[in-house]
This record gives C-alpha cells, sequence and structure tokens, in this order.
C-alpha cells in the first residue's frame, strides 16, 4: 500500500517521504534507521498520511509536496483547502510584473473595415 507520508521532528521541522509499508517505515524513522533528518531530530511522529493506488503516484506526490512551504504543509495537514489554494498561487514579484500589471496600455487596435464593392464594369 503506497503512502506519502509527513513527520514531524523534535525540533518541529518535517520530513515527507513515501513508502509502501508505512508502519515498518514508521519504525525505521522512529528508531534512528530513516533518513539523515529525522535521524538527528527524535522522536518523531507521523502528522499527516495519503494513500496511493500505484508507488509512482505516492513518489511523485512526495516531490510535490517536498517543494511546499511550512505554512502549505500545515494548511494540508490541517484540511484547510481554501487556505492551500491561497498559498499555492504565486507570490514574488516579479508574477506579477510579468502579468501585464503596471504596464503601459496599449491603444485598441483599429478594426479593418470592409472594403467597398467594386462593380464590374460594363463592356
Amino acid at each position: 500500500m503506497p503512502y506519502m507520508y509527513i513527520l514531524e521532528c523534535a525540533d518541529g521541522s518535517f520530513y515527507t517521504g513515501s513508502t509502501k509499508d508505512l508502519p515498518r517505515r514508521l519504525w525505521q524513522h522512529e528508531n534512528g534507521l530513516g533518513a539523515n533528518h529525522t535521524q538527528k531530530r527524535l522522536p518523531v511522529k507521523l502528522v499527516y498520511a495519503e494513500y496511493f493506488d500505484h508507488v509512482a503516484d505516492a513518489f511523485y506526490r512526495e516531490k510535490q509536496v517536498q517543494g511546499w512551504s511550512r505554512r502549505k504543509k500545515i494548511a494540508l495537514m490541517e484540511s484547510n483547502w481554501d487556505r492551500l489554494h491561497v498559498l499555492a498561487e504565486c507570490q514574488n514579484d516579479s508574477h506579477y510584473k510579468n502579468a501585464g500589471f503596471g504596464l503601459p496600455r496599449l491603444r485598441s487596435a483599429q478594426v479593418a473595415q470592409p472594403a467597398n464593392e467594386v462593380e464590374p464594369a460594363e463592356d
């Protein structure tokens, strides 16, 4: 049964991982046999887990969540979907500058007018 999981370490940091056997992996982390991050921050506790049908999906989700901010991970753990949605929006200044805000306004394009029809010449 593949899982993506989040552990809270003794220092308050989060560790995100994925596994096919969650109870076994949790035991490893708790006993200092897990990742370097958790070995140095014992004890750890499981604070969140998602089940997947395929190992590849759990691994993909792990990599996705690992890139998230602490606030975004907390929103996920709390199932606060509204907050998660807000935190998912781009927050850097270049996003707004490149989105067209603050650029000079362009003149409206002139619409081409249909040409007058020319009547055929009489022979």
